[in-house]
């Protein structure tokens, strides 16, 4: 069953286009990360599909209806976590969770869901605790609760673990594959990379255009514009400002300890890297051809589209 559905979404803000023709389907029960820089349009086509914003041109639908005809057969089937922290700071943590339950459902089924959520989010200990005194991962922890107690269908998450720890991060993502199991359908934004190699399926989007839509493996395999080549050296620096100067040399990023260099074909480069960094008095050790990373995917269709 096709849980959400996007067809060719618009949207205009006076002359810019925040949303420019975005179609895509996502099943019942599938985490779908979507993923681009700050100002893509992530955020706006959150809204759209929530009937918060109306489009410029397009439809969406939520389980079958229609986000801007049938918006009260919507609003029960989604739950939505905004990416700042949107509960009342005065406020307990079963206070929270007892007011938003109380806005869909009857007192008891709300006392009593509030309690489930208590139990099921680990807050046993914190349920006397202000919302304003939870550190970070556990506010969000405590906005997903929120965003869960009229038990959704669709739900909506706007970069949910920024700014926590990956403790945290690891916590809140095993929360979501068992919400998925349940029949729960994700749409996650995400600036981590490695959060996107979690989803069944990504979408890219620059400058509110799709570029990419598929697994996260069939992305990276599907990925012929150039190929990467890994660089170990032990002076990381010096050898990144080395190789960037480079005219035969696509792009190079740092990724920790090693550089990531896009080059037209490695087995040409390759030796020609190693006689440039040796060269230059550096050891090398690394010098492989690796496949790219979705992190070297997205770079790439950002400085190309």
């Amino acid at each position: 069953m096709i849980a959400i559905a996007a067809d060719g979404l618009v949207k205009q803000f006076g002359k810019v286009t925040a949303v420019d023709d975005v179609s895509f389907q996502i099943e019942k029960g599938e985490i779908f990360g979507f993923l681009g820089p700050n100002g893509a349009g992530k955020s706006t086509t959150i809204r759209i599909l929530c009937g918060i914003l109306l489009p410029t041109a397009g439809t969406a639908r939520i389980m079958g209806f229609d986000v801007n005809r049938e918006i009260d057969r919507v609003k029960p089937l989604i739950g939505y976590m905004s990416q700042s922290f949107g509960l009342y700071s005065d406020l307990t943590v079963e206070e929270n969770l007892w007011f938003y339950s109380r806005l869909y459902l009857p007192a008891r089924t709300a006392r009593e869901k509030a309690e489930e959520l208590i139990a099921s989010l680990g807050f046993e200990s914190y349920r006397k605790t202000l919302a304003a005194q939870l550190s970070g991962g556990w506010r969000q922890r405590l906005a997903l609760g929120c965003a869960l107690v009229h038990d959704p269908a669709v739900i909506f998450l706007d970069e949910p673990t920024a700014g926590i720890d990956p403790v945290s991060r690891r916590t809140m993502w095993d929360y979501f594959y068992g919400l998925a199991e349940k029949g729960k359908t994700l749409f996650v934004t995400t600036h981590y990379m490695e959060e996107a190699e979690r989803c069944h399926r990504i979408g890219f989007i620059w400058n509110g255009r799709l570029a990419a839509l598929d697994s996260p493996v069939r992305i990276r395999a599907g990925f012929k514009a150039h190929e990467i080549v890994a660089v170990r050296s032990g002076r990381l620096n010096e050898t990144f400002r080395l190789i960037r100067q480079f005219p035969w040399i696509v792009d190079v990023n740092i990724y920790g300890e090693e550089l990531h260099v896009a080059v037209p074909k490695a087995e040409e480069a390759i030796p020609r890297l190693r006689a440039a960094i040796e060269g230059a008095g550096f050891s090398v050790e690394r010098l492989e051809r690796i496949q790219p990373s979705i992190e070297d995917v997205f770079v790439s269709l950002s400085k190309t589209l």
